[in-house]
């Protein structure tokens, strides 16, 4: 077992005043030593975690963590905010924040975790990312996503891959669909295919996040990594404006012929059950989707199969899921939370929260043995197109702009998918427009 530092004065409350004179902040100090030496400092502590993760196979992985941390006494206090991919959770979280009760943790991700940590609500968790060795760990474009202003301030639980289409394997096989489409052009012959076969093509929830989702994809698809960089992480207008873009949205636009006339505001795991039970074809979806298909009994290359989005299988867009950690007051709940952290990162979870979501662990080496063939080409393309450098941020999934600048685009292309009206012309200057807000911020 590897040796502890000397923290045990940390550990004592009595001595609480020494430790905050000697530290210039004790909160990271206690999670260190709370993480390390759980069975020396003897109370227990709650802690109140807001997430959205509450569809089968999300509630299963969040089982995990709550077993873990009721192994060492602490107990847990679910504050779930289901739908709208987490923007509704936003919502209430800044309530809360602004009220003067935040929770131990929220999970947050992408530049939000920076505009939180700007308001000085966020911890530091720099020792205990040191003891712990996160820099060696994790990728540096995930590490810095968790840090603000070089120090720790979140936690990483997985990488999920947004790129990914999702297909039922009998519904193909019925449908005469031999192969997985790799361009756009097989795509819609194996769609044709499928709706002549009395199937639904494409399964696709109704809702602003998850009509982006597709249109990132198609976008990364049809105008290949720079492009997608330029115009929609960079919003640089001349991308935006370009000729790929308007392809794009042509694209985008065809696959709603395939959709059935019920998906408007249906939720993403209710829309992955159609494809489930051999409703639907295709839905085009990030890995978590795959949690739903283990939960439900189904085995991927036998019942379903996956593979890079049209046109993407040489780039991966990313999602990480993080644990933002707030400011506590209390013994009790900074160990609690301290503790929390340290589960996070430990690879016993990270390799059994995976499992059970779909994703991939976001620590670095890490065995994928226990991990199936979805989840190895996975990781293995991670690796992949970080070197190459078409690992990208999902935008659709707020990873790579503002909340502002994401819902302005969220909106144009939703309003682009909704009404048939609205030209690609309309749609191009709206997008145009959003660069625009963004260099006059």
């Amino acid at each position: 077992m590897r040796a502890v530092p000397d923290v045990t004065q940390v550990c004592n409350p009595n001595q609480s005043a020494i430790v905050m004179r000697t530290f210039e902040n004790l909160l990271p100090k206690l999670v260190t030593c709370l993480a390390l030496l759980g069975s020396a400092c003897l109370m227990a502590g709650e802690v109140e975690v807001l997430h959205y993760w509450t569809s089968g196979g999300e509630a299963k992985s969040v089982a995990e963590l709550k077993g873990m941390m009721a192994s060492r006494g602490h107990s847990w206090k679910d504050f779930t905010v289901t739908g709208g991919g987490g923007q509704n959770a936003m919502a209430v979280l800044k309530q809360r924040v602004l009220a003067g009760s935040a929770p131990a943790a929220a999970n947050i991700k992408g530049p939000t975790i920076q505009e939180w940590a700007d308001l000085h609500v966020l911890t530091n968790l720099d020792a205990m990312a040191s003891f712990e060795k996160w820099d060696e760990v994790l990728p540096k474009v995930i590490a810095d996503q968790m840090k603000h202003k070089g120090r720790y301030v979140a936690v990483p639980v997985n990488v999920h891959r947004v790129n990914w289409l999702w297909a039922n394997s009998a519904v193909l096989k019925k449908a005469g669909v031999t192969a997985l489409p790799s361009s756009y052009d097989e795509f819609f012959a194996a769609a044709d295919k499928i709706k002549a076969a009395g199937f639904i093509p494409v399964a696709h929830g109704g809702q602003d996040w998850q009509d982006f989702t597709v249109f990132e994809s198609v976008a990364l698809g049809v105008g290949g990594a720079a492009f997608y960089n330029n115009a929609l992480v960079k919003l640089d207008r001349n991308a935006l404006a370009s000729e790929e873009m308007r392809k794009s949205l042509n694209v985008f636009r065809r696959i709603k012929a395939y959709v059935d006339d019920k998906s408007t505001g249906r939720d993403w795991n209710v829309t992955t059950e159609m494809v489930i039970k051999g409703k639907a074809g295709f839905q085009f979806m990030g890995d978590w989707a795959k949690g739903e298909f283990l939960a439900a009994g189904q085995k991927p290359g036998a019942d379903f199969s996956c593979s890079p989005a049209p046109g993407t299988a040489k780039a991966y867009t990313y999602n990480v899921d993080s644990f933002a950690m707030f400011q506590l007051k209390g013994w009790e709940a900074q160990k609690a939370q301290g503790y929390l952290a340290y589960l996070l990162m430990g690879q016993d979870f990270q390799e059994k929260f995976n499992l059970r979501k779909g994703s991939i662990p976001a620590r670095l080496n890490m065995k994928m043995d226990k991990f199936d063939d979805c989840a190895k080409t996975s990781s293995k393309d991670f690796v992949a197109t970080s070197k190459a450098g078409t690992l990208l941020p999902s935008v659709a999934h707020g990873m790579a702009v503002s909340s502002a600048a994401q819902a302005a685009l969220r909106s144009a292309v939703s309003e682009f998918w909704n009404n048939d009206k609205t030209t690609v012309g309309d749609t191009v200057a709206k997008l145009v427009a959003v660069a625009g807000q963004r260099q006059r911020q």
